[in-house]
């Protein structure tokens, strides 16, 4: 709407001109700087969540634990939060496993729940010391992410913009009124009067 503005026109004032060109920089903005944020952001972020996976990968460890029976308590260990839907239903059990440097562990951790009864044995995943621990994250895992960041910045830049550019046609409307206001105050008086040269 703002860009009609440029149209020749005698009666077109100085606010009415920059409004036009504060919305074709708001469009030049958003169609070409929000986007590119939101890339550099995903980039930036994918880049950091590959470090992180490659080092979880490098310091958690696959071990395979045998169910000793119902856990006593506690929160049931680390969840895998990309488990898939048959798995998600899970239950803290106690079970005990061999630690990377081979003593025997126990401790309590989460399992399919068809995986609970004692003597199962189940993959769970440890760090150096043979604490239980999340899995490592996936690469699919954090391109998700990186992606989700880089949207929600390109989302959040276009909004931003956006939001600066009504607050500048909110402020140059006012300055608008204001000057309409003052040129009333000189000639409103006068309005209709003969001979008042109105």
């Amino acid at each position: 709407m703002g860009l009609r503005r440029w149209r020749h026109n005698a009666l077109c004032r100085t606010t009415d001109l920059a409004e036009a060109w504060v919305a074709f920089a708001a469009l030049v903005l958003i169609c070409l700087v929000a986007p590119a944020a939101g890339w550099l952001s995903g980039a930036a972020t994918l880049a950091s969540l590959q470090e992180t996976a490659r080092l979880q990968q490098a310091h958690r460890h696959p071990v395979t634990a045998e169910v000793l029976g119902p856990a006593r308590g506690g929160d049931g260990g680390p969840r895998d939060p990309g488990a898939s839907a048959d798995h998600r239903i899970r239950t803290p059990v106690r079970a005990g496993w061999t630690a990377p440097d081979g003593t025997l562990r126990t401790g309590t951790v989460t399992v399919a729940r068809r995986s609970a009864q004692p003597g199962a044995t189940v993959r769970i995943w440890t760090d150096g010391r043979g604490r239980p621990v999340n899995p490592p994250m996936s690469a699919a895992t954090a391109r998700e992410h990186a992606v989700l960041a880089g949207a929600g910045v390109a989302v959040a830049s276009a909004a931003l913009v956006e939001g600066v550019r009504r607050s500048v046609v909110r402020h140059l409307t006012q300055r608008r009124y204001a000057a309409l206001d003052r040129e009333w105050a000189r000639t409103g008086p006068d309005w209709g009067r003969t001979g008042a040269g109105s």
